[in-house]
């Protein structure tokens, strides 16, 4: 497999993507303002927006989704973030507990980690038995078909990140008083289990990526670049009234569909 391909990809502090820069904070202005067009959108013709974000731990989901809602009206916007489910929740159908968030009409709805934890946390810890692997992994994409056809627009981002970067936050997090809510276990373990993760991650692309519901890999390792081209992507990949092109344009060589061959030559970290 080939080494990681490096390109604007780590928190270099550089006048085009730092957070006191200017220039950051103008182009990320310009997008919250694309966005709040869409909600105009979206509540006007009564359409139902859900987006996944994906990502090992420290990955940059928190921080990616706070940039999409800041400006958007929360009446018509949802965060989720479920925690370790119930024994009740443990007893019933896989997908159970997620359907009661999905998004009604005039909504957008972001899970900030989805049922996709199946094939990435629980696969690599233990936490699900092979044969319940194996049935998800058939199952979801028929789960998110029916979704999509129901009529709800899903987007599937998975942010990617190197092991070096991920050591590095990890750390921070550990000096930094207002992230220590964030270390739980699982994150320690990070580290240690790297490559049974990417392991899983490969897995779950090359099992769920699917012309109705793609993944849309991010390269992350600088955090905001990565928030720029993710809104980006996702405002190119939506019609709505007085969109300006030229502003959600995104970089493609941050921001791509999975392809088998990304996994080969460095694009998606090893």
């Amino acid at each position: 497999m080939a080494p990681r391909l490096k390109k604007n990809t780590k928190d270099t502090g550089s006048p085009e993507t730092s957070p006191e820069s200017a220039t950051y904070h103008q182009e990320l202005h310009d997008l919250q303002i694309e966005l709040v067009k869409f909600q105009r959108h979206l509540i006007k013709e009564n359409e139902k927006v859900l987006i996944i974000f994906e990502g090992r731990d420290a990955a940059g989901k928190d921080g990616t989704i706070k940039r999409f809602t800041e400006h958007l009206s929360p009446r018509e916007s949802r965060v989720v973030a479920l925690g370790k489910p119930s024994d009740r929740e443990v007893s019933q159908w896989y997908f159970q507990r997620y359907v009661a968030y999905l998004p009604s009409a005039q909504e957008i709805v972001f899970l900030n980690r989805s049922w996709y934890n199946r094939a990435g946390v629980e696969r690599v810890m233990g936490f699900c038995t092979n044969d319940q692997y194996e049935e998800f992994m058939e199952t979801v994409p028929s789960f998110e078909q029916m979704l999509v056809r129901s009529g709800i627009r899903l987007f599937k981002y998975y942010l990617d990140i190197d092991r070096e970067e991920q050591k590095k936050r990890l750390a921070s997090r550990e000096h930094d008083p207002l992230k220590q809510w964030k270390i739980s276990p699982i994150d320690l373990a990070a580290q240690k289990h790297w490559d049974a993760y990417s392991n899983a991650r490969n897995q779950m692309f090359a099992r769920t990526h699917s012309a109705l519901a793609p993944w849309i890999v991010v390269r992350a390792d600088n955090k905001d670049h990565a928030r720029l081209q993710t809104i980006r992507d996702f405002l190119s990949r939506v019609s709505y009234k007085g969109k300006k092109e030229s502003v959600v344009l995104p970089d493609p060589s941050t921001v791509f569909l999975y392809s088998r061959s990304y996994l080969d030559n460095g694009m998606i970290a090893p």
